[in-house]
């Protein structure tokens, strides 16, 4: 009986032989085993038959689930709500406990259980609640106050940057406030806080206890933090981190020595693949890994624990260890782990995560087993920290595991019936995680990968001798650097592989597909999926069928289709969605457009030009040189004739200048500085150059990193206004107010039946600029949950006050425009990823 047929609320059944022998029914017909399976013989206990072994233990699931589902749903509530949830799901335990235990129901205890789980976490969560929202901290906070705190850091930091470093970098990571001081009084406490820094504070080691001063300032409900502490000045040291922490430093330090001497994308990989060390992955292959789908193996995951594992309890067998024995060896790896990669919340987590794999490999390998300890896992997890259940990382870690799991095994022996049994485990395996974290993976990123299963099969030959080797430079470089640095030269080469896989993988034309990461779009992605699960078998059983599927996936990946009704048909101007920046398309004539602004990132902007069909582009248009707009232009040109890329004449920031510069002379492509009030005309496009008129000089150091969102950059955007079909539009790039005023008087008639608002919807505007305007439509090219707050609440209520339709990109992903003469339609292509 397979794990689908069987009740999963049911115990885990006997072996299928004694339920016969004691089936009254089952004795009177003809059994020729009969006196066999009486008289087991002596090799039976070491030789099991897999078909009739106890395979799955999901007693424990429906519990697990349901205490996951009450502690998403009473976090972000008061505290009372939980205190009110306990106590109800407490009598409702004790009810139906009493009526369970007269009647012997199954099914009641089953039910017992899942209430009174319910009942623990809603405990948990009160108290939880209760520590965040009580306390001196919270009350700061909620009035933006001042404190002096002495803190001990609970997080690596982690360095931010804005696109186009238009402000300084900035510092993020977790604390637990251990003494406050504010309004002259000093109290003691033990409250956890995120913490905004300013770049001195990228030198904190985790472990540490500092002292700073901040403004606190509140999060929102359901957060795992108290409050949020902003912090510019630079912190005071007040201890070290404990022996073993810095111990552990120690190791990690030697692992990128080791790697020193590589690639930059190989340095920094092979230290975050043993020990989740980000600190030096380059942004680019960050990107690629998780176009990819190959994120999992650059963080710290219960992926990097089950390959130490996987190689370190084999060699353990060979060496006459045995039962117990793995057991304790196993545990001494898992604890050693997590001293090395530091006990951090996302540590912890891979942890128990890696448990679950030690569990079954060392008993027998048995999903009965794994799915017990996941179950187990997920229960103790949250019993500690009811804010997991509401992290993404916990649910990916969950699922990737549960789908190991539940549906690996299946699958693995559909797919050994034509194939060796090693290439289906690891087809198995990676297929199994990615389908039952596709789900979440599209409500967080609005797309779902298409080339993830292939990379990770692709690179999992690679993972295990990169972990392994690096875990042996680590611990030989505290005996010799020059051997650390040989094994660290030996795990660059599976590296490199893994690096190749992401970087061809994401190149690929349809690596990803957007998906609406709405609740409809998601519950129907979920659908979908739990219907692949129940069909999937029966396909990997037929080696047509899935050639078959693989010839489709090829296809489908090559040479992507546009999503239906994508692009409309009578379209003339597009936003493509590029993230937090501007990336523009206006149609000129058949497979051709001219360009405004290509966003920060090649892939979104290249993928967008695809779903539109465009292969020439008469003149691409820079309006200025921050990332945001200049970034992406390497997709833009990508397999396109670009015939003038047309520039602002203010040559900043310089290093931006030289790379778009250099990018076009690779490509052969003219670059021209646009000149004030030039007329021109396109196919179907005609525009004038409204701005900039004049050009500041540079300044010696330009204001890249201002701490206010003006810019000279900003204000010397290039500004069009393009007549098409009968209709205006103004395009501004990041126009700030005082430039804004200068176009007003310089050009008073500024009307625009569609306004492209100002440096994604930014509160500095002015507001005569915008009634002169009077757009009918405003679209707004803004990034999903961006650092800035665009757009800003008062600029959405500027332009709804006029009666403007307002798009978004962050909200609607990419915006066409389309008319029918006289009245103006948009249509959208799904959130933005």
């Amino acid at each position: 009986m397979s794990a689908s047929d069987r009740d999963p609320t049911s115990p885990a059944p006997f072996p299928a032989a004694p339920q016969q022998l004691h089936n009254p029914t089952q004795q009177q017909l003809p059994n020729p085993t009969h006196h066999e399976l009486h008289t087991p013989t002596h090799e039976e206990p070491s030789t099991p038959d897999p078909d009739e072994e106890p395979t799955l233990d999901a007693r424990l699931l429906l519990p697990a689930a349901a205490g996951w589902i009450t502690a998403i749903l009473l976090m972000p509530q008061a505290g009372i709500v939980a205190v009110i949830t306990a106590a109800t799901a407490t009598a409702l335990t004790l009810t139906l406990l009493t009526i369970a235990l007269r009647r012997r129901s199954r099914l009641l205890f089953t039910l017992v259980a899942i209430t009174a789980l319910s009942a623990g976490m809603a405990a948990a969560s009160a108290l939880q609640i209760h520590q965040l929202t009580t306390g001196p901290v919270p009350a700061l906070a909620a009035t933006n106050s001042t404190a002096k705190l002495h803190l001990k850091i609970t997080s690596d930091p982690a360095v931010r940057s804005t696109p186009g470093n238009r402000r300084p970098p900035y510092v993020v990571l977790k604390a637990t406030a251990e003494q406050l001081t504010a309004q002259g009084e000093t109290t003691r406490i033990s409250t956890k806080i995120l913490l905004i820094g300013s770049p001195a504070w990228q030198h904190v080691r985790l472990g540490q206890h500092v002292e700073t001063t901040g403004r606190l300032s509140p999060v929102d409900p359901g957060s795992d933090v108290a409050a949020m502490l902003s912090a510019r000045s630079t912190p005071k040291i007040l201890e070290d981190p404990a022996w073993w922490l810095r111990a552990a430093e120690h190791v990690r330090a030697g692992l990128r020595e080791s790697v020193q001497d590589q690639p930059a994308d190989v340095r920094g990989l092979v230290p975050a693949l043993v020990m989740g060390d980000e600190s030096a992955l380059p942004p680019d292959l960050v990107t690629d890994f998780q176009l990819t789908g190959l994120t999992h193996l650059s963080a710290v995951s219960g992926t990097n624990l089950t390959l130490l594992l996987a190689f370190v309890l084999p060699m353990a067998r060979l060496l006459g260890v045995r039962a117990r024995g793995l057991t304790v060896v196993g545990l001494l790896i898992v604890v050693a782990f997590v001293v090395l990669a530091r006990p951090q919340p996302s540590v912890l987590r891979a942890a128990a995560m890696g448990l679950v794999a030690l569990a079954a490999m060392t008993t027998g390998g048995t999903r009965r087993r794994a799915v017990r300890s996941l179950s187990v896992a997920v229960i103790a997890l949250l019993l500690l920290d009811t804010s997991l259940a509401r992290s993404a990382g916990f649910a990916l870690s969950v699922l990737a595991t549960a789908g190991i799991v539940l549906l690996g095994p299946g699958w693995r022996d559909a797919l050994a019936n034509w194939m060796p049994l090693r290439l289906a485990e690891a087809i198995s395996c990676p297929l199994a995680a990615q389908l039952a974290c596709t789900p979440v993976v599209a409500w967080l990123s609005g797309q779902v990968s298409l080339v993830a299963v292939a990379a990770n099969l692709l690179a999992g030959p690679a993972v295990g001798p990169a972990t392994i080797l690096g875990f042996g430079a680590a611990g030989i470089a505290l005996l010799s650097s020059d051997l650390a640095r040989l094994a660290g030269w030996l795990a660059s080469w599976p590296a490199r592989w893994i690096i190749l896989v992401a970087e061809t993988g994401a190149d690929l034309p349809g690596a990803v597909s957007p998906w609406p990461a709405t609740v409809v779009g998601v519950t129907i992605l979920t659908l979908l999926c739990v219907a692949l699960t129940f069909g999937l078998h029966r396909v990997l059983t037929r080696p047509l069928a899935v050639l078959l599927c693989l010839a489709i996936l090829v296809f489908v990946v090559l040479r992507p289709t546009p999503r239906l009704g994508w692009p409309p048909a009578n379209w003339f101007m597009v936003a493509c969605a590029v993230g937090q920046g501007d990336g523009f398309v206006l149609r000129a004539g058949p497979n051709s457009a001219v360009v405004v602004d290509t966003g920060p990132d090649p892939t979104p902007m290249d993928r967008c030009l695809q779903d539109l069909h465009i292969t020439h582009i008469p003149v691409l248009v820079l309006t200025h040189f921050h990332a945001d707009h200049a970034g992406g232009l390497a997709g833009a040109v990508n397999d396109r004739q670009v015939d003038e890329l047309e520039v602002t004449p203010y040559f900043s920031p310089p290093a931006e200048h030289r790379r778009v510069q250099a990018l076009a002379a690779a490509h052969q492509i003219p670059v021209r500085p646009v000149t004030y009030l030039e007329r021109r005309t396109v196919g179907a496009l005609t525009w004038t150059t409204l701005w900039p008129a004049q050009v500041p000089s540079l300044p010696d150091n330009p204001s890249t990193t201002d701490d206010n969102e003006s810019s000279p950059e900003n204000n010397a955007s290039i500004v069009m206004l393009v007549e098409t079909a009968g209709l205006r539009i103004l395009l501004t790039g990041d126009l700030e107010p005082e430039a804004q005023r200068s176009v007003l008087a310089a050009h008073p008639d500024i009307r625009a039946d569609i306004l492209k608002v100002p440096h994604h919807g930014s509160a500095r505007q002015d507001p005569a600029f915008f009634a002169k305007a009077a757009p009918r439509l405003a679209v707004i090219s803004v990034g999903l949950a961006n650092d800035y707050g665009h757009p800003a609440p008062r600029t959405l209520d500027l332009l709804t006050r006029t009666g403007t339709t307002i798009r978004r990109t962050d909200t609607a992903g990419a915006v066409a425009v389309t008319t029918d003469g006289d009245s103006l339609a948009t249509a959208t292509q799904g959130r933005q990823p």
